[in-house]
């Protein structure tokens, strides 16, 4: 299933194709198009050039791993996530390696990586879906995160199911429509809240 964005100015079709379904057929995604993913992720700016993101993986074809790492996600998004063949564990080292200060860019800089690897994605055909919902207290003990590491999100990635074979209630979901705030409200100029003149507003 596609569900290309209705954009009002025009952007490139890998921009307006991403989108976060609920819906995942069981189809594997190809270990080396995973390491591609990962590769377009590395390749991501960050302040610094100090790339504070760091991936846990887990694939159906390992189904402990899989578990654990499900456990890790709140039980509203398990229920459709259990479904997926790739979950993805975000995480941030939050201080510079170089002079062990504060890195107040680490989670801007997560999701730069992360951006670039959801767009290599969709120009490979695939979908993603990012949650919020995480136990992140469970993620540090699971996975025995040093410290000055943070979780940030979780990511599930595979082919987006065809509708019909969605269940309810995430079929509805799925066929709801997209949308965003339109641009004069967060994009501004001379003053916090005053629309930029280029947005029309």
């Amino acid at each position: 299933m596609s569900k290309p964005a209705n954009t009002d100015h025009d952007i490139h079709d890998v921009l307006s194709a991403r989108w976060s379904p609920y819906g995942f057929s069981d189809r594997a995604v190809d270990k080396a198009v995973l390491s591609s993913l990962f590769e377009a992720a590395r390749w991501a700016a960050s302040s610094f050039n100090e790339q504070p993101w760091r991936f846990l993986v887990a694939t159906r074809d390992e189904p402990e791993e899989f578990a654990r790492m499900l456990s890790c996600l709140t039980d509203g998004n398990q229920e459709w996530a259990k479904h997926v063949p790739v979950l993805i564990l975000t995480v941030a080292s939050t201080k510079f390696e170089r002079n062990d200060k504060p890195n107040g860019s680490a989670w801007h800089d997560v999701g730069l990586a992360s951006a670039s690897l959801a767009f290599e994605a969709t120009a490979r055909g695939l979908s993603l879906h990012w949650m919020g919902g995480i136990h992140r207290e469970r993620i540090r003990s699971e996975y025995r995160l040093p410290e000055g590491f943070e979780p940030v999100t979780a990511i599930a990635i595979g082919y987006a199911e065809k509708i019909e074979a969605v269940p309810e209630p995430f079929r509805k979901r799925d066929r709801s429509p997209r949308t965003r705030r339109p641009i004069e409200e967060f994009v501004f100029s001379g003053a916090f809240g005053k629309p930029a003149a280029i947005t029309g507003g």
